[in-house]
This record gives structure tokens, sequence and C-alpha cells, in this order.
């Protein structure tokens, strides 16, 4: 019998020449298959025991079948986790039909408790196996901790909340209405009385260790702003339906939220010195970080200044209420609050570890928490943390995810290293040149490392954290399937930026097809939020539709500058700049890579993008027609201040300012050239679609030509939607190879 990837290699051999044909359309979509079937089974996620002496995990076998293994810390010795003949033998006689113990029916295994038996759920219901006994029978799902109080958001002060007992068994504190009611045991002792309406305690409450002080929080009431939402094919009635949601947008009001001390047994209260936090940006609903000193003598809380030039860790003395800043991080562009800040508390030694880009690349710092003077710098070089895994304040050690640590290798590569508080002894504990993905047991002595790269496939080992020191290899991938369908691997290319001396980093992607001696329109998939870097660096990760490759296109996908993850002034690129989204660095490593390949057609290139690729890939053919020449835009933010406030106050700043409407894209509408396709959702509840239709009405008005497809009753992202993935894909086989395309 045939398997998939030779049905799809004679496929290939009969269109070598062809492009966008019905036959390219069929091969992409069996590549697509083979794919994801190939990420499925590589798919590696190790679970430990509860003791950290050994963990499970699913083992994809070729063909669809599937292993559960079990594997020893200390020696890396494997064997299977359970019986799989013996519980499938149970599912059969419980199922009543066949049960194959290679492709056993189940989800969300787990291993409760000690270890000795395992829940899991199948179509019928959930299961409890035992494995000593090989009993199986009916079980219940994991049990979830209690949710939280519901709130009525229309009357957020008409509320109260379940009593917060202290920690000396003394007090307990409860909210009413809009004010805090303190009580011992049934008798009240102090009740707050400056709640309002319009300036209500919230119900968070930290108590001090001692169980003598409370740090309660108020926050100002303001306006919600309302956007509205109508589904035009609801599918339980025939009238259209009106949704209304919460969204704050760029300039919005905003609740004012201050910590007040709470001492009952002297019936008094203070609020923090507001001095010190004149503007604190808060979303609605968000609460302060407040932590309390282990000796109960003071509280520490987090600022965040509106416009994010300005952090501050701030002090307040439990005695006399007094104010004093410890850390006070100050940036002329912006501090990433959303994806750099990291603060933890040492209460035994009156430290704290704080982030910060204050070097311009993101380390970690020692500060004497009663000084606020800095002890010392923790990392440092020209590379990144990218986040702190752990921090143990007895070995005075601290386990983070590094990148750009390794010379040599790509900077966005995730690396496991530790160091000291001092800043000595710092040691990469993962070897292998690809991305990592760590997990560590519970006592922190080993972890898992699975590692690849978009040309590799995933190598899983067992390592120890003393040394990084290989305790056994669990699995090395092969993907002999991908490579006789004619998959081809993934190019990884580097070329310099517009200062002509920082790397740009992107992926190639070319079809089974490739034919040097031919030519290929080039699509790039762009995302250039800020708030993250986007360029695939694992093997199973990739790009949105590349599988469009194979309808006669390559596919690229680059990082520019204004991205994160690199340098400060890297990032710094994107201040009050997003219609920058890295677009002459783009160009250039597009005409880099060209100048290697001949095959890649920089004549004939396209750009899409959802979101703030909405926003970017109609920026390309507004501002950068003349090499962008066919575009699709699905659900962009095209003017910043439609969109959310968090998103856009972060990166274009506060107040709104005139650069805002100088690069929005309804500003610039009549700037268009090319070819341009819309989407939108018409129920997008994270990009108001009234951002979409500001557009079409700016093109409408310059009289330019273009596509829109509405989706009815689609939320944010259309091109997941296969009849919306299948119009794409037909447009740029029309704009771009002048094909038209396959039948419907």
């Amino acid at each position: 019998m045939a398997t998939k990837a030779t049905i799809l290699a004679l496929l290939l051999g009969s269109v070598l020449s062809a492009q966008g044909t019905q036959a390219d359309y069929q091969r992409a979509a069996k590549m697509k298959e083979l794919v994801s079937a190939e990420n499925k089974r590589l798919a590696l996620d190790p679970t430990w025991m509860e003791d950290g002496a050994s963990f499970w995990y699913r083992h994809g076998l070729p063909g669809g079948s599937q292993e559960w293994l079990r594997v020893q810390a200390r020696t890396g010795r494997e064997a299977p986790a359970f019986d799989h003949a013996r519980l499938a033998a149970g599912l059969a006689k419980a199922l009543g039909r066949p049960v194959d113990a290679a492709k056993l029916p189940i989800e969300n295994l787990s291993f409760p408790g000690d270890g000795g038996h395992l829940l899991f759920r199948t179509e019928e219901g959930w299961w409890r196996f035992t494995l000593k006994t090989g009993l199986l029978e009916a079980g219940s799902p994991p049990k979830v901790g209690p949710k939280p109080p519901q709130v009525d958001d229309d009357e957020p002060s008409q509320r109260t909340t379940d009593p917060v007992l202290s920690p000396n068994g003394r007090w307990s504190a409860q909210l009413q209405d809009s004010n805090v009611v303190i009580r011992s045991g049934s008798k009240e002792v102090y009740r707050t009385t400056d709640g309002t309406t319009s300036d209500a305690y919230t119900g968070a409450f930290l108590w001090s260790p001692d169980g003598q002080k409370l740090v309660a929080q108020r926050a100002s009431q303001v306006p919600i702003h309302k956007v509205t939402l109508v589904e035009s094919s609801p599918k339980d009635q025939l009238e259209p339906k009106v949704h209304v949601v919460d969204y704050a947008k760029p300039g919005d009001p905003l609740p004012v939220i201050r910590p007040v001390l709470i001492n009952p047994a002297a019936r008094s209260q203070s609020t923090a010195d507001p001095a010190l936090a004149p503007t604190p940006y808060n979303g609605y609903g968000e609460d302060l970080r407040v932590i309390w000193a282990k000796d109960s003598s003071r509280y520490l809380y987090v600022y965040n200044q509106r416009g994010h030039q300005v952090l501050r860790v701030i002090a307040v003395d439990a005695a006399s209420g007094a104010s004093r800043v410890v850390v006070d991080e100050h940036s002329p562009t912006f501090i990433d609050y959303s994806g750099k800040q990291f603060l933890e508390v040492l209460g035994d030694t009156d430290e704290l570890i704080w982030m910060s880009e204050r070097d311009g690349w993101n380390h970690l710092y020692l500060v004497d928490s009663r000084t606020g003077a800095v002890k010392n710098q923790i990392t440092r070089g020209n590379w990144v943390v990218r986040s702190v895994v752990n921090v143990d304040p007895k070995k005075r050690e601290i386990l983070f995810m590094a990148g750009g640590i390794l010379p040599g290798q790509d900077p966005y590569y995730l690396h496991l290293a530790k160091v000291g508080f001092d800043g000595t002894g710092l040691k990469v504990l993962t070897a292998g040149n690809g991305t990592h993905t760590v997990t560590l047991n519970k006592d922190r002595s080993a972890f898992v490392d699975v590692w690849s790269r978009v040309d590799q496939p995933p190598v899983a080992e067992l390592r120890r954290v003393a040394d990084g020191g290989l305790i056994a290899e669990l699995e090395r991938f092969e993907v002999k399937d991908l490579l006789e369908s004619g998959w081809r691997a993934p190019e990884r290319f580097v070329a310099k930026g517009r200062d002509g001396l920082t790397d740009i980093h992107g992926v190639i992607y070319r079809p089974s097809t490739y034919n040097p001696a031919k030519k290929y329109p080039v699509i790039e998939f762009i995302y250039a939020g800020p708030q993250d870097s986007f360029v695939p660096k694992s093997f199973t990760r990739l790009p949105l539709h590349w599988d469009m490759v194979e309808l006669g296109f390559i596919l690229v996908s680059i990082d520019g500058m204004g991205t994160s993850n690199r340098s400060k002034a890297f990032h710094d690129v994107c201040w009050k700049n997003l219609g920058d989204a890295g677009f002459p660095d783009r160009i250039l490593w597009m005409k880099a890579a060209a100048a290697k390949d001949p095959a890649m057609d920089i004549t004939r290139v396209g750009i899409f993008g959802g979101s703030a690729g909405g926003q970017d890939s109609l920026r390309g053919l507004l501002a950068f027609g003349d090499f962008y020449k066919a575009g699709v835009s699905d659900c962009g933010c095209h003017d910043n201040r439609m969109d959310k406030v968090w998103w856009n106050e972060q990166w274009m700043g506060w107040p709104i300012g005139p650069h805002y409407a100088e690069q929005s894209n309804v500003t610039n509408a009549a700037k268009l050239k090319g070819d341009l396709l819309l989407l939108v959702g018409e129920l997008d509840s994270n990009v108001d679609p009234s951002s979409t239709m500001q557009v079409v009405n700016a093109l409408v008005k310059a009289d330019k030509d273009f596509e829109m497809l509405v989706v009815p009753g689609s939320n944010h992202g259309t091109m997941r939607i296969p009849h919306v993935e299948r119009r794409v894909k037909d447009f740029f086989v029309r704009q771009l190879l002048g094909v038209k395309p396959r039948a419907n």
C-alpha cells in the first residue's frame, strides 16, 4: 500500500514545471496533511512525577501509533509507563469495541497522587486505571481550584467578597459595597468610610505576615469604552444580534489604583504617597502587585507610569506610612513592562532581583531593597535574559533562559543557563545548536531538554542541572516520510539591516517542486509586533499558510528592527514608529536572498499577515508599494488610536501625539499601490473591526480598487477558516502568478 509520502512524491514528479494548477493545490493539501501528522508525532511534552524521580511522555511512532514511556531521572532508564495491552483490553471490554494497544484513544492523561494509577479521557468520558491491578473504572476529571467570586461589572462598587483571614487568625477583612470591613470574630472593629461609588475599594487584600496590618487597594471608577459588534447571522435566530464589549483604547481614562494601609488595632489607615506614583497605568480589573517584607515592617508595590517610561518599586513603612522609591527605572523611549519585567523580593536578606535594559541589553540586577543601591549586576554581555526559570535563595543561584548567549548561534535560540546572585558561576546548561525547551523536575536537579531548528528535527535529552551533563539521550527524531515526499527543509538566512552592521535573521521556504532555473514570486508572511520576535526557530513551528509554497511560491519570514529579543537599540526602532515595521531591513534582506538565489523573483513580491501583521501588510502596500505588489490584510489594527490601550500605548506612547495619525493606514490609504485583499471578522473582540471599515471608507473616498471579505460570526483572525485560507491562496495565484485559481 502506497504511503502518503509516496503519493506526494508521484504528484511531485508529474508537475515539476507547474505553478498554480489544480495539481499544485492537491499537492499543497497533501503536504499540509503530512507535515501536520509529522508535527504531532514529533511533539514531546514531558511531565515529571510529583517526587521528581521520574517523568513520562507520549512517544509518537510512524503511522499514527503511539506509546507512553516513563524515564528514571538518575539513570535515564526508560520503560513503558503502563501496560498498554492490558489497558487496551480493559477499554475494549468497557466500550464494547476493539481497541488497538498501539493507538490508544486516550487524551488528557495524568498520573495523580503517588503515580499508582492513571487518569485519562476518551470520547465516552473519564477513566481511572490502576497500574498494579489493571483495574479500569469510571473516573472523574482532575479537580481544579475554586472559582473566583463573580463580580457584576455593571455595579463594581456594590458587591461583597468572602472574608480574608489574617495569618494570625485574629482578623478578617471583607469588601462590603465600596468599603473595607474588618472584624475580630463576629465583632466589627474597623470600617473604611472613604470608599464611594466613584472611588471604591476593590477587594484585593494582602495581610502582613504577622497578621497585624492589611494592604487594601482602592480604584477610581471611570467610564469604560464600549465597542458595539453586530452578529449578522446568529445560529439561533433570524434577526441579527448586537454585542457590546468593554474595550479601552489609547488615550481613554483608566482607573487610578492606590494601596491603602489599614491598622485594625489602631483603627487607622494611610494611603501611599501619590507624589511618587502620579499617573499610574492599570487596566480595568487589574490589581497592583504588592509584596510584604518578611518581618512585616513594610510593603513594596510596583508602579507602572502611564506612557511606560517610568517603572518603580516603592516601599511603604508599616509604622509611619512613609513612602520611598527603591527602584526607579527610566527610559527616554519605553520600558517593556509587559515582556521584560521581573521582580523577586528576597525576604531573608533584604534584597531583590530586578530585570532591566539599562545597559542596552535585558539583564538581571541584585538590589538592596532597603537603600535601593545596586549591589551588583548579575548578568551582563551582548545577549539577553529571556525569562527567569527559578530563583534559589539558599544556593543564591538563578536559572534562566537566555538568547544569544552562545557565540556563533542564532541570537534568538533559547538556552538554559545558571548564575550566582553575585554574577559568578555563569554556565550554559544546554548544548545543541538550536532553540531549547526545558522542563525541570521538582527539586530542580534534572531537566528534560527538547531542542531543534527549522532544519533540524527535535532531539530530546535528559540532563543534570548541576553541570548540564548529559544523563541520557531520549529521542533523536527522523523525518523519513517528509524527505521521501520531496519536502525541502527551510533555509536559515542572515543579511545585514539598514545600518549595514546588524544581522537580520529570517527563514526561506521553497516548494517540493523547486527548480533553481525557474522564477518564483516571493511572499512574505509578516508580523512585526514589538512584543516579541516571530520567525520560526523550532522544527515544528511554521508560519501561517507555509504550504502556499506548493502553489509555486517562495515564502519568507523575517524579524526586522523594532521587534523584541535583541538589544534595546534594536527594539527602540518601533518607538512611536510602528509604521516602520522593520521594512527597510526586510526589503534589504529579500534583495540579499535573491542575489544568492536568482530563483527568487523580487519583481513579484506579496505580503500577508493578521492583527498587527494585518496592519503591517497593508502598510507595506501604502509605504513600500514599489516593492510589494500584492497584499492580504486580516483583522488589522490599522489605526493605533482604534486598537487596545495597553499594546498601542506601550509602543506609541501617551499622551496621544500626531504620530498616531501620521502612521495610520486610514490616513495613508490614498497611497495604495498594488493589489489588496482586506479580511475581517464581524465579531472581532481583539481588534475593533471598525478599524478595517475605516480603511475601506478611506479607500472608497480615494477611488482605490481593492477586494474585501467580511466573515460573519468570525472573531479575531479569519485566515485559518478553510474558505478564507483558500481565498488568500487564490488571491496570490491570481495576482502574482497570473493564473486563474483552481476551480471550486
